[in-house]
């Protein structure tokens, strides 16, 4: 089963996904703030990280860097997730190291294609 470490603050959005993302056959840890996601990263080892980017105390690009910066975690597939489509938004998730970008509201057919591409191709 593929683990997805979900880092999300909004409690709603963390509950919707991770539902949907379960009966899809996923294992899902959830992390509510980049510093969480970063220790939850090293503790859980998921196949496969979702992270928002508008994230408190580290934010989703931060924490991208630190576990792209770190050998132990830097293979690991990241897809950002943010209501913001603005190209520079794009451009500036790819910079920190994500792998994939995906926008709020989710299509979950979309994202469940993207996961199964990116952990294939791990």
């Amino acid at each position: 089963m593929i683990k997805i470490l979900y880092v999300e603050d909004n409690e709603m959005n963390r509950d919707m996904l991770s539902r949907r993302l379960e009966l899809e056959d996923f294992e899902v840890v959830l992390a509510e703030d980049g510093a969480e996601g970063l220790k939850a990263t090293v503790r859980e080892k998921p196949d496969l990280i979702l992270m928002d980017l508008d994230l408190p105390i580290v934010d989703g690009w931060e924490a991208t860097r630190r576990l792209k910066d770190d050998d132990d975690t830097k293979a690991i597939p990241i897809i950002a997730l943010s209501a913001h489509a603005m190209a520079e938004d794009i451009d500036r998730a790819f910079e920190a190291g994500c792998n994939d970008y995906d926008t709020k509201p989710v299509d979950i057919e979309r994202l469940v294609e993207k996961i199964q591409k990116l952990v294939a191709n791990k």
